[in-house]
């Protein structure tokens, strides 16, 4: 069994995971904000515990966690006997993300699928673009197929 991590270890993973996390499109204080919260040992965490773990302000903290519960990344919930907010990052988060980008694969898929149309299939950018939209479908389906699969496997909790 591996010893505890230090906290400089932990810190290190977090950033350097949330920079990984950030250069694929999460917005970086989110990013960083789910980072830390994935290595939460009991996978909830206050926004006073995220701003101190994080050395970020709680309006900072705020502004993060609003937008991953909107993409209902993290859930807000009251702990029974505390006054405060405590956050919880979903079991199948990694699983949530890529369907969100798998949605947004369908939406390009769709908007080359218009451009193929209004070019024409019988043009170099309406064969392009046509070829494009195949592609999105293909890796659309695909995906889908493996969260699916994925979910079945891994059922949660």
């Amino acid at each position: 069994m591996a010893p505890d991590p230090t906290p400089a270890e932990i810190s290190q993973f977090v950033e350097r995971f949330a920079g990984v996390l950030a250069n694929s499109g999460v917005p970086t204080m989110s990013a960083r904000v789910m980072a830390r919260m994935l290595v939460s040992p009991t996978g909830t965490m206050t926004a006073a515990e995220l701003a101190e773990a994080l050395q970020i302000s709680q309006p900072a903290v705020s502004g993060a966690v609003r937008q991953l519960i909107q993409v209902s990344f993290i859930t807000r919930e009251r702990l029974p006997g505390s006054r405060k907010d405590h956050y919880r990052i979903r079991e199948d988060v990694f699983a949530a993300i890529l369907e969100r980008r798998n949605s947004a694969l369908g939406e390009w898929e769709s908007s080359v699928r218009s451009g193929a149309d209004l070019f024409g299939a019988k043009t170099v950018v309406g064969d392009r673009l046509a070829e494009a939209a195949e592609f999105f479908a293909f890796i659309r389906a695909d995906l889908d197929q493996l969260v699916n699969s994925w979910r079945k496997e891994h059922p949660a909790n």
